[in-house]
């Protein structure tokens, strides 16, 4: 399965803040929807995606089963309370969110791979999975069963090493913090580029991952920036603007929690 290249993510969104950017996503344009068990707002968007007038294969649901249901006596019982919650009898995309500390990658994505063949997914993948654990996956599962890698990338963390292995794997890359928290949108190569198309900084910095082919699933609370974001699917960057994007490297990850992340590629 492809993974649509545009999504609105709803990470630290719940309440009444969640159902208002799922409804207004839905109502400019937005049919691919990322969300996670441990956001705590997946009941939210199943309210949200039954009252809203869009048919359920016209929509993308991305959930993320959390560490401590990554094994085999709780990963399809959890996945079962998110599609409830959801009001969908299966999700396009289920990932596994974290790898954790633990040792039971060969459990957890088989367990994983068996709640596709029940139809509880159409695909499966991974997220924040380093090369090691991302070949280890792929040894259990099959390199063509992992849709993508959920990975934070933005031009100040461009993965590239990890990046490289996923492309010659036919592994989708999914970036998420792809605005570093909003960081780049200050950044003045970034405002340079966007002055000279008449752009946003967020619609530069998309376009940029989306010239490399990334999916993106950026996130926002404000109807007109939903929108906005969405038209960085029309901006085509020039070769020499994405080289100067590419300059922006810095390491700079966002992410990092302990007892969860991995041991990060160079």
């Amino acid at each position: 399965m492809k993974v649509p290249s545009f999504g609105v993510g709803t990470f630290r969104l719940e309440g009444e803040v969640v159902k208002d950017s799922v409804r207004n996503a839905l109502e400019v344009g937005y049919r691919v929807i990322d969300t996670a068990q441990i956001y705590a707002n997946e009941a939210e968007i199943g309210e949200v995606i039954s009252q809203a007038e869009v048919s359920r294969d016209e929509l993308f649901i991305t959930t993320k089963v959390w560490v401590e249901n990554i094994n085999a006596e709780r990963l399809i019982p959890s996945l079962k309370e998110s599609l409830k919650k959801l009001n969908t009898d299966y999700v396009d995309l289920a990932l596994i969110h974290w790898p954790g500390s633990d040792t039971n990658l060969k459990e957890y994505m088989s367990a994983l791979l068996e709640a596709k063949t029940l139809g509880l997914a159409k695909a499966i993948g991974v997220s924040n999975f380093n090369i090691d654990l991302l070949q280890q996956a792929m040894d259990v599962v099959g390199k063509e069963k992992i849709a993508t890698n959920q990975i934070e990338l933005s031009p100040y963390l461009q993965n590239r090493k990890l990046v490289a292995f996923m492309q010659a794997n036919d592994i989708q890359v999914t970036s998420y913090m792809t605005l570093a928290y909003g960081k780049v949108l200050k950044d003045p190569v970034i405002s340079e580029i966007a002055n000279d198309y008449n752009a946003t900084p967020a619609q530069v910095t998309l376009a940029w991952a989306l010239s490399k082919g990334y999916a993106v699933i950026p996130s926002s609370t404000k109807r007109d920036n939903l929108a906005s974001n969405l038209k960085a699917l029309q901006l085509v960057l020039s070769d020499a603007d994405i080289a100067k994007i590419d300059q922006m490297e810095r390491n700079g990850r966002e992410v990092d929690p302990d007892g969860l992340a991995p041991k990060w590629d160079d």
